[in-house]
């Protein structure tokens, strides 16, 4: 931006010690915003060199350099597609050695790209570094477990980076009233009880939603301001660190979850009847076998003579797919059946049995089996060797608690999986057989997520009016609605 967190970030500390030494260091993409920026840095006496233009992600102005504390604003939601090139070959490069070791969220949203540009600035000696980020709330929970978002979240809470997230109020912003929240980020989390409240292993939420005055009169999207008071409120709330309506503190494992697959056996019926030949065309390697509008307007072209080679191929090519469905009606249209098969070898053999004369690929023979068949839970079950095949139709996926505090981001999290075995069958146990006569687990797709819900740690429930007062309130509005009503047509 214009420098203006830099400026005010640099008399606060000026005005707890005179005698401070600060150097500020910036980057700004906008030539206007970082003119005015560099200027005021100027006037203030500091190193003009410091303040650098350019992209932050693809020609990082600071590289190597290390401070003590940081203040980050970047925009919401900025789209980094263009720059992807360069970010995933850092991250493939140099991971860790690099910005992005922990990954990349969804080209829409840079947020965490962000977030992590920051923190590879962090000091690693004894003092350390503290940071803070402005966000929307998209980085709180977007992503599911195993998603870019989520394992950047995994990394920044199992290395115990991130010690509090503060909900602002909302309409703060010129150009936007959406939720902001500020993430405050350090790698020194105090775990001695004589420096003040132990930090270690644990996460601050405070909600200062309700923290701020409305302005006489509005600039843009901005309606509320927070003032000195509501400063010292929400300041006083974190440093605190005690849980209250407005602060919560967790333990960092309770934001961590198991994303565990619950499948369920496969158990279909065949049978060759027309309404079941009907559905062939919704299986897509028989339906794509030929495109009626294609093969139309390849055929104009011809009847044109401006018809390309390679469309000629292509024409080719819809003939015999066209032709080659037809055939497939054709054999199944002279072999329908009223027998239902419940055995899906069974029935595989008087399919091909069928088909003895007609050659078909493997994809699109068990698109032909798959659209004759239906799910029957009286059917037997469907194997592949001797295991039991999972019906993609069924499969559900069930998000559970961590129970364990993951030691560190460097821990495999396969092991750490096989520790939350026993959690994971209680809960299944619990939550699922209840409910679901026959499934299985499939451990090979258990994922760690994380994420932070923010506003369900401070939902407060309202009491729902009673259903009289609510009947009475409508009454009179009708009443209301009937005497306008008569004013505008009279008396009827």
């Amino acid at each position: 931006g214009t420098g203006g967190m830099l400026s005010v970030a640099s008399n606060y500390i000026k005005k707890f010690n005179p005698h401070a030494q600060i150097e500020v260091f910036g980057q700004e993409l906008n030539p206007q915003s970082y003119a005015v920026c560099k200027s005021d840095i100027l006037i203030k006496g500091q190193k003009a060199n410091n303040i650098v233009l350019g992209n932050s992600f693809t020609a990082d102005g600071h590289r190597n350099q290390k401070v003590r504390f940081a203040l980050m604003n970047p925009p919401f939601g900025v789209d980094w597609k263009k720059d992807k090139e360069f970010i995933y070959r850092e991250v493939k490069e140099l991971g860790f050695k690099g910005r992005f070791g922990a990954g990349t969220p969804r080209t829409s949203d840079g947020s965490l790209l962000f977030l992590q540009h920051m923190i590879s600035k962090m000091q690693d000696d004894e003092k350390c570094s503290r940071m803070a980020i402005i966000f929307n709330g998209s980085p709180l929970f977007t992503g599911d477990a195993g998603s870019g978002e989520s394992e950047i979240r995994r990394w920044l809470i199992e290395s115990d980076l991130l010690e509090g997230i503060i909900a602002l109020p909302t309409d703060l912003f010129y150009n936007t009233g959406i939720a902001t929240y500020i993430w405050v980020v350090t790698n020194r989390k105090n775990e001695n009880i004589l420096y003040g409240p132990i930090r270690k292993g644990k996460i601050q939420l405070v909600d200062a939603t309700s923290f701020y005055h409305k302005m006489r009169k509005s600039l843009g999207s901005k309606r509320n301001e927070i003032s000195d008071t509501d400063i010292a409120g929400i300041t006083r709330i974190y440093g605190d660190f005690k849980e209250n309506e407005f602060c919560k503190i967790f333990d960092n494992k309770e934001f961590g979850y198991l994303k565990v697959t619950i499948e369920r056996p496969l158990r279909l019926n065949f049978q060759i009847s027309q309404e079941r030949i009907e559905n062939l065309y919704s299986e897509s390697a028989f339906a794509n076998l030929y495109d009626e509008d294609k093969l139309e307007e390849l055929q104009l072209k011809q009847h044109k003579q401006i018809i390309k080679k390679n469309e000629l191929s292509e024409l080719q090519k819809q003939y015999k797919g066209k032709e080659l469905q037809e055939q497939i009606i054709s054999i199944l249209s002279a072999n329908k059946s009223d027998h239902v098969y419940k055995n899906r070898d069974e029935f595989t053999k008087v399919l091909q049995n069928a088909f003895d004369h007609l050659k078909l690929s493997n994809s699109l023979f068990k698109a032909v089996l798959m659209g004759l068949s239906e799910r029957d839970e009286t059917a037997d079950y469907c194997y592949t060797g001797k295991k039991k095949e999972a019906d993609p139709s069924l499969r559900d996926t069930e998000t559970i608690p961590l129970s364990i505090d993951v030691e560190g981001y460097e821990v495999d999290t396969a092991q750490h999986i096989k520790k939350e075995r026993k959690n994971i069958l209680d809960y299944v146990e619990r939550e699922v057989k209840p409910h679901v006569k026959e499934f299985w687990i499939d451990h090979s797709k258990t994922k760690i997520g994380y994420e932070i819900p923010f506003t369900r740690f401070f939902y407060k429930y309202e009491e729902l009016r009673p259903f009289a007062e609510i009947m009475l309130e409508i009454e009179e509005l009708e009443k209301e609605i009937q005497a306008e009503i008569r004013k505008v047509i009279g008396d009827v």
